[in-house]
């Protein structure tokens, strides 16, 4: 048998390349935490006007960390849906309001707003007339 370096019983002349490891109760665990800028599952509410735009869909599940990622992936998927919320230059326009949940994204961040799993956008055009 081999002599034990460290003055501990003598080891195994075959098993000195082995060693046996414990996981030590005070190593700290990898805790999986999702990224913070992570696309969240959302459902966008498509008014009536706008659902010629859409197939006819009421409702649009996409995956999106913010409101301009959720307008882009609409743009993508329904560019006429796009076109009529947001203008040339990806603002959106005056006439049209987007909510996250019950807060106009105007009053928010803007097309920053960030979004959560399960949040609902809403895309509301202003009705006028007489």
């Amino acid at each position: 048998m081999a002599r034990n370096p460290a003055g501990g019983p003598p080891r195994s002349a075959g098993n000195s390349a082995r060693r046996e490891v414990r996981p030590s109760s005070n190593v700290p665990r990898r805790v999986n935490f999702p990224a913070v800028n992570a696309a969240s599952p959302i459902k966008v509410h498509v008014p009536g006007v706008l659902r010629p735009y859409c197939d006819g869909a009421k409702e649009l599940q996409l995956a999106a960390a913010n409101v301009r990622a959720a307008l882009d992936e609409i743009e993508r998927r329904h560019p006429a849906l796009y076109r009529n919320i947001c203008d040339e230059t990806g603002a959106v326009r005056r006439h049209v309001n987007v909510f996250v949940n019950t807060s106009n994204v105007r009053d928010r961040e803007g097309l920053d707003s960030a979004l959560a799993p399960g949040d609902l956008v809403t895309i509301l055009p202003a009705v006028s007339g007489g």
